[in-house]
């Protein structure tokens, strides 16, 4: 589930004043690809992110573990540098590179200065057009990700995670494991890796953003130079899944004093009217402050867990709001009760101009503190992008939070919340816990 967060999941910190002198362009190469830009020249250094839409859900279903490979070659040779005299050259240059597969992305993080921006930028386009594949780097790598495939199997909240994906999306790739499985990794070849190379490194539909020591014409120019020659896409995004989990309990046995539950049900696509209104109310609702409802009940008073926890989470097409908290194996029942009737009474009840507030004022002073940073100011706004904000969004977000009432809340509660639907997947070893 949390690999698929956006930009409710980039957190950050800086002075207060930072948003407000916050100067985003809105770049367009001479080639026609679109960045977002906060120049900033204080320091010889520059941060972008660079995503390309696709992802793991493209992958074919005897290939699934192909993209988060590749990912995990792009620096391990590339034209005619081998692995380690690639990785001397990045750090001879001072730079950094790192590359992510997500379900809807890859997405790739650099770093560099000014003054070996040519040749950072010359670096990175070889490990994106030109990588090798070596053999014995190709197997070194792939026990790699095998190893981190056999500890999933051992770890509560991966088993949950893949459980809840499975019973949430079917069969449909976004229920995959983004690692893939331990016999398609094993299966893949250099072919296999080229081929999804070339299916998700694409010109159509790329986000990038940019913070730094740099303008928005040597950006246009660089950003041509780095994607010269990349195709444009051919790929059909994943269709809208269904959401298939309904309300009732599955336990995943798993010997452990303590259980680890995961819930959640549908919840709201990120371009909903009512997103930011249902931000507000989760974080009233179950955020990782002491004060929340959950915590205040599931917590302060009772003492079942160390802290419990909810979120907004997205894909471009599919929404849900989840939770989870871990407590010993005679409580999750209990627990559980306390999560359905705070569910209830914030979607019965509502909340109270007091919360209401008091909410307010925590979060228009925390979200300046996001921006700390050009590495961070660079993600907020491909994030932006990604979720498809517009820029005025960091200008005008404190205002929209400050004009929502009470009636707002308690309408999108009611609209949203539903203690009936709520699915709980339980990890370990319940006591007088039925399934459903």
């Amino acid at each position: 589930m949390k690999r698929r967060l956006h930009l409710a999941a980039i957190l950050a910190l800086l002075l207060p004043s930072a948003v407000s002198a916050l100067e985003i362009q809105q770049v367009e190469s001479p080639g026609g690809i679109k960045a977002w830009l906060v120049e900033d020249h204080s320091i010889p250094f520059t941060a972008m992110e660079i995503s390309f839409l696709g992802g793991t859900a493209l992958e074919a279903d005897d290939k699934i573990g192909a993209t988060y490979l590749l990912t995990g070659m792009f620096q391990e040779g590339a034209g005619d540098l081998d692995a380690q005299t690639y990785q001397q050259r990045e750090i001879e240059l001072a730079a950094s590179f790192s590359f992510e597969a997500y379900t809807e992305s890859i997405s790739v993080s650099l770093r560099f200065l000014t003054e070996s921006r040519d040749e950072s930028m010359a670096l990175l386009r070889l490990a994106l057009t030109e990588p090798r594949f070596d053999s014995d780097r190709l197997e070194f790598v792939r026990s790699q990700v095998l190893a981190i495939i056999a500890d999933k199997e051992t770890d509560p909240g991966e088993i949950g995670s893949e459980a809840v994906d499975r019973l949430t999306y079917g069969d449909h790739p976004f229920a995959r494991p983004i690692e893939g499985t331990a016999e398609t990794v094993a299966a893949l070849t250099a072919e296999d890796l080229e081929a999804a190379r070339r299916r998700a490194l694409t010109r159509d539909g790329v986000v990038v953003a940019a913070a730094g020591d740099i303008t928005g014409e040597d950006l246009g120019i660089l950003l041509d130079d780095l994607l010269e020659g990349f195709p444009a896409s051919v790929n059909e995004p994943a269709a809208r899944p269904e959401f298939l989990l309904s309300g009732g309990t599955t336990v995943v046995e798993f010997p452990t004093p303590q259980s680890l539950i995961l819930f959640l049900h549908e919840g709201f696509l990120r371009n909903d009217p009512d997103f930011l209104v249902a931000y507000v109310m989760n974080e009233m609702l179950g955020s990782q402050r002491f004060d929340s409802r959950l915590n205040e009940e599931v917590r302060r008073k009772r003492g079942l867990t160390y802290g419990i926890s909810t979120y907004l989470g997205a894909h471009s097409n599919s929404g849900f709001i989840a939770g989870e908290f871990s407590t010993s194996n005679e409580s999750v029942a209990e627990a559980i009760d306390i999560v359905k009737a705070e569910w209830a009474k914030m979607a019965g009840e509502g909340v109270s101009e007091e919360e209401l507030e008091r909410v307010k004022t925590y979060l228009t002073g925390a979200y300046p503190l996001r921006f700390d940073g050009n590495g961070r100011i660079a993600g907020i706004l491909a994030a932006m992008q990604f979720d498809k904000l517009p820029a005025s969004y960091v200008d005008n977000r404190n205002d929209m939070v400050n004009a929502l009432t009470v009636e707002d809340i308690n309408r999108v509660a009611a609209r949203l919340l539903d203690p009936e639907r709520l699915h709980f997947v339980v990890v370990g070893m319940p006591e007088g816990l039925a399934e459903e």
